[in-house]
């Protein structure tokens, strides 16, 4: 009988988890943001009004703050897990 390799781990570390589920949302970001950002295309008047520019500026500062949570995030999380240089 031949030894199979052992089998990876059903489950990982926390830390871990976090981090790729948070690299996943930065490569969401621009998705979700085209998205955000088509939607007053879809509004009944074809011309921009006040309100789509308006609505506009949110998603805008909105995906900006989102970017920089992330990034802060992301950017921390990586500074824990790499070892310090003696």
């Amino acid at each position: 009988m031949i030894p199979s390799a052992p089998k990876p781990a059903a489950f990982v570390a926390k830390g871990t988890y976090r981090r790729r589920r948070m690299r996943d949302l930065a490569r969401a970001v621009p998705v979700i943001g085209v998205v955000l950002l088509a939607i007053p295309l879809l509004w009944s008047d074809a011309a921009l009004n006040s309100g789509a520019i308006v609505y506009i500026f949110v998603v805008w500062v909105l995906l900006i703050l989102l970017a920089a949570a992330i990034s802060r995030a992301v950017s921390t999380d990586v500074a824990t897990d790499t070892p310090k240089a003696r």
